[in-house]
């Protein structure tokens, strides 16, 4: 057969195909033609010079004039987009009014751009002399446990909203009110001391610490005051004055302040033999609430009459009266960081904690917090609060002063959080409900790690207390 024929008759493809067939048959292959050489271009487009004005891109020397035959005014109007109006300052015609001042500094000067948030670059500040620098990021919020670290039983505690049977020492001693006894926990050693029992005819009501923590007042369903010694549980005095329980007592430096159902407020001192040395009237109602300011000036006191009075040390008639409330005023604590302001809380049918200004004598603020306010306790490391309640929630909820922003909310309790205490490191607190425990929760930062120290006057108010 002859090949010639036989390939001009295959079609294109199978000829191609065939030809690398016979290729590897050792047909012999006809020498490609040269093919010319391909011009490679570079990666850059390098344009014709003579026909672009660069030239009026160039930044002129301040001291030389525009040199001849070109646009002064575009040159003049680029400079000033350049360099600023105030170091070219323009005429009303166009032309400059002077030679130019001092070169500005920050030429191309960095601005953030408000209209995208989410630009990579949206926490770069300009500083005041043009310098970007980067601004502090917003620290995330302090995290706090929302389970106590500490639970303990308290059988009998009582479920009433007028009483205050827990209060904690300075010298780091809880004391409980159970029943007619009263029982002392040692939160450093976990010891427990009963230290009273009141026998069945009367009942515990109220305890509270003398500030140096070596005291403890103890108010009666009978209306009795005792006052025991703490470190060797022995008794060193009884004192009347009231008609019936002493539901509330508040100590300042030497005066001890009791509150009572039978509506008075009587002053003891336990320097002089005398029961009382004063017997405050103002309230209609039984006294629930009762506070000493930190410089010992001003009392606060609130009743079941919805009303919160402020007394002073000379008078026997309240020199402030503040009616906002709605309920039964029990939840009173001062501020330990500004002089003069005081927080209240009322009961269930006004659930509000209210903020006030007893020297300007007008409320500041007023918050809704969805549930009865049975304690309040401020923070001595940090500008805060913590409040309990009751009827509906029964929550423990922590707030940032005075934003009043909501910092944690906790839960565990199952009645009525009536009672609260804070740790003399003023980071624990603990709390005390109907459902019979008590409960320890960390919720305050350490002095070391707060932010914002007090001033000096407010730690010389403190040491003096």
């Amino acid at each position: 057969m002859d090949p010639k024929k036989s390939r001009l008759n295959l079609p294109a493809g199978l000829e191609s195909s065939m030809r690398l067939d016979t290729s590897l048959t050792h047909f012999p292959v006809m020498p490609k033609s040269p093919s010319p050489k391909k011009v490679i271009y570079g990666d850059r487009f390098i344009p014709c010079r003579s026909s672009s004005r660069l030239e009026t891109f160039t930044v002129v020397e301040k001291s030389s004039p525009a040199k001849e035959g070109t646009n002064d005014l575009y040159l003049r109007l680029l400079r000033a987009e350049l360099f600023g109006t105030e170091t070219f300052p323009l005429s009303p015609a166009g032309g400059e009014q002077g030679s130019p001042q001092s070169p500005n500094k920050n030429m191309f000067r960095f601005k953030i751009d408000h209209s995208s948030p989410s630009s990579p670059l949206s926490g770069i500040v300009t500083s005041q002399d043009g310098g970007p620098e980067c601004s502090t990021p917003p620290k995330p919020p302090r995290k706090v446990s929302k389970t106590p670290h500490k639970v303990l039983d308290a059988p009998s505690l009582q479920d009433d909203f007028y009483l205050n049977l827990v209060d904690w020492s300075s010298q780091n001693v809880l004391a409980v009110g159970l029943g007619t006894c009263v029982y002392l926990w040692n939160a450093s050693t976990s010891k427990v001391t009963k230290l009273c029992d009141l026998g069945n005819r009367d009942g515990v009501c109220s305890v509270q610490w003398t500030r140096e923590g070596s005291y403890l007042a103890i108010g009666t369903s009978l209306g009795d005051i005792q006052i025991w010694d703490g470190a060797r549980s022995k008794k060193i005095r009884t004192m009347g004055g009231h008609q019936t329980r002493t539901g509330v007592l508040a100590w300042s430096s030497c005066i001890l302040a009791s509150g009572s159902r039978d509506k008075n407020i009587v002053q003891h001192d336990l320097r002089i033999p005398n029961d009382f040395i004063n017997k405050l009237s103002g309230h209609r109602s039984e006294v629930c609430g009762l506070k000493w300011s930190h410089d010992d000036r001003e009392l606060a006191s609130g009743g079941n009459d919805n009303q919160l009075l402020i007394w002073n040390q000379r008078s026997q008639q309240p020199v402030l009266k503040f009616t906002e409330h709605t309920a039964a005023v029990k939840a009173i604590a001062w501020s330990p960081h500004q002089q003069g302001l005081l927080a209240s809380g009322g009961g269930t049918a006004d659930r509000c904690i209210r903020f006030w200004n007893t020297s300007k004598s007008n409320m500041l603020k007023c918050v809704d917090t969805g549930s009865q306010v049975c304690s309040l306790a401020w923070s001595k490391n940090v500008n805060e609060l913590v409040s309990t309640h009751g009827y509906s929630q029964n929550q423990i909820m922590l707030w940032k002063y005075p934003s009043m922003s909501k910092i944690a909310t906790l839960t565990g309790h199952t009645m009525r959080v009536l009672y609260l205490a804070t740790s003399p490191d003023g980071q624990t607190i603990v709390t005390g409900a109907g459902d019979e425990t008590l409960r320890f929760w960390n919720v305050f930062p350490s002095v070391k790690s707060k932010v914002g120290n007090p001033s000096k006057s407010s730690y010389t108010r403190k040491l003096k207390c």
